[in-house]
């Protein structure tokens, strides 16, 4: 784990357990680690990602150890500890530090419960490799995802599934995005090898590096050179445009925040795009982006569903829906997910995307096309989703191109979207359809 800033270990464990409490009760993690002081935020921000790859075993020992779960702040702290003391080739913190730590947070702010935490922790510690050993019969101890979760992947992808969860563990590549009208993956790489900073190419524009950093040290970053952007998400852009698209073709990103994909088709042509956001706030990022690198499309604040709302009646050329989705294909950049989410959701958002469909493919030109994007592994969400939008259209519509990539999974053996290292790409799922 990256190493947090010099700050009281005991303040980072109860500003990263109120963030694990903050999730447990359904708030996302970035809304709760903004609550978080500034100073204690990047340190707070490591231990709660940690420790929410790890809670599934963590809330295993803890059902053995305890009689009964203790109150939501102490249960978080306990949680907390637990999972960083979960065993590791390189701890972060000697054992007796993190114990004395935590029992120095509980005093802190619920002195009561300092003698429980205390006892609790010791005792793992003594007993740790039987206790790990027994939450791992459990299959949210072992694999560290909710119990529908599992069987979800499981049902979808029955002879990947342990990888996949596995995959979503991890911690994720950090990828680049080169500017392709600044530049090329490989002069960057060489860039970057003369600054001391280790990356490999993949393709043209795609950069991963060695080792994650602040994009502010990125050479040429407040430049526009270069954007932070996955491997399978950049896939998007030049998927649409396939053999190309005349200049000012018109483009819909009809789900565009915050604006990396839709910065993508303006790098690789000159394009009339109108990106669209339900969100305001969300919109606002997309303008960020664009300025950033010296970009420029319209921005609509708009449910794309309600097309009466805000379409011209100018049919495009090309529409790409980046769906809103259960962002089951990103838990590992994004490990508060897997426990915010729940089965239903599953179903609603996709009614969602069915919606979006339908709205959408009326506005696509004859001869033109739809790109469908989820960042999702679920095939409610990616195949299943298509069959049913193409089963509903008139014989002769539509047509699947046969060379949409479908579902792409989050593992070494199965994505072409990673580096020499094995890092595979995220989980997406790609869709072009074709307007005859």
């Amino acid at each position: 784990m990256t190493a947090v800033p010099a700050l009281p270990l005991a303040r980072l464990l109860d500003h990263a357990s109120q963030a694990v409490a903050a999730v447990r009760a359904g708030r996302s993690l970035d809304d709760a680690l903004a609550r978080c002081p500034p100073e204690a935020r990047p340190g707070a921000q490591a231990l709660a990602y940690q420790v929410l790859r790890g809670l599934g075993g963590a809330m295993a020992v803890r059902d053995i150890v305890a009689a009964k779960a203790p109150p939501p702040q102490v249960d978080a702290l306990l949680l907390t500890s637990l999972a960083l003391l979960w065993p590791a080739e390189q701890p972060a913190y000697a054992d007796h530090t993190l114990v004395d730590q935590a029992v120095h947070a509980a005093r802190g702010r619920t002195p009561a419960a300092a003698p429980f935490l205390n006892a609790v922790l010791r005792r793992f510690v003594r007993e740790r490799a039987a206790l790990v050993e027994a939450a791992r019969h459990s299959p949210v101890g072992a694999f560290n995802h909710p119990l529908w979760w599992i069987e979800r992947i499981r049902q979808d992808w029955p002879g990947q599934w342990e990888a996949l969860l596995e995959s979503g563990n991890r911690h994720p590549p950090m990828t680049l995005r080169v500017n392709a009208r600044r530049g090329t993956a490989a002069a960057y790489v060489q860039r970057l090898a003369a600054l001391g900073r280790g990356a490999t190419a993949i393709g043209a524009q795609a950069v991963v590096l060695e080792r994650p950093c602040p994009v502010q040290q990125l050479a040429g970053f407040d430049e526009g050179e270069v954007s932070v952007q996955d491997a399978a998400a950049q896939r998007a852009a030049p998927l649409l445009l396939g053999a190309g698209l005349p200049t000012g073709a018109r483009v819909l990103d009809a789900c565009a925040a915050p604006g990396g994909k839709t910065a993508h088709l303006l790098e690789l042509a000159d394009l009339d795009v109108l990106a669209l956001d339900v969100d305001p706030l969300r919109l606002a990022r997309v303008r960020d982006t664009l300025n950033r690198l010296h970009l420029a499309a319209q921005l609509r604040a708009a449910d794309a569903r309600d097309t009466a709302a805000w379409w011209d009646g100018r049919p495009f050329d090309a529409v790409l829906l980046d769906a809103p989705c259960s962002a089951s294909g990103i838990v590992r950049r994004h490990p508060d997910v897997r426990w915010l989410r729940r089965p239903d959701d599953v179903v609603a958002l996709s009614r969602v995307q069915s919606q979006m469909l339908d709205a959408l493919w009326p506005l696509v030109a004859p001869g033109g096309r739809l790109l469908y994007a989820t960042c999702s592994v679920f095939r409610a969400e990616g195949s299943r989703q298509i069959d049913a939008f193409l089963q509903r259209q008139p014989p002769g519509t539509a047509r699947l191109d046969p060379q949409s990539p479908g579902h792409l999974l989050p593992v070494p053996d199965n994505s072409p979207d990673r580096s020499a290292s094995g890092a595979a790409s995220d989980g997406f799922h790609y869709a072009l359809i074709h307007k005859p």
